[in-house]
């Protein structure tokens, strides 16, 4: 699969509410919530992991890896799928190697990331 064919592919994967069945037959409901997680654990996790490499310090996607995360992640049920089993080039984080609870950590720091601005906010864009 071409590069651009794999990004559009993540892309469409990873839209919230576009698809959650993350390769599988069987959806994932979207209500479905993490256990409360810790902000600044996640954020410490989100960076020892190395996930900051593929998909930004502020997990906002870079063009040459992965796909932007936050704000408003893909629910929860989704993205822990994903992160065990993923279909990219992303490796898996078994719970061998990353426990539940410091997914739903680095989920909170995920949600809590704030929006970028408007881009009519920005003087320069104006």
């Amino acid at each position: 699969m071409g590069f651009l064919a794999f990004i559009l592919a993540a892309t469409l994967l990873l839209v919230p509410g576009n698809i959650a069945r993350a390769g599988t037959a069987n959806p994932i409901p979207q209500e479905e919530k993490p256990s409360a997680g810790n902000i600044q654990n996640g954020k410490k996790l989100y960076i020892s992991y190395g996930c900051f490499e593929c998909h930004g310090r502020q997990a906002e996607g870079t063009s040459v890896g992965g796909p932007r995360l936050g704000p408003n992640p893909i629910s929860f049920p989704a993205f822990s799928r994903y992160v065990r089993q993923p279909t990219g080039q992303m490796p898996p984080f078994t719970a061998k190697v990353t426990s539940d609870a410091d997914l739903a950590d680095i989920y909170a720091f995920l949600q809590s990331l704030p929006h970028p601005p408007k881009a009519d906010s920005i003087p320069a864009l104006k």
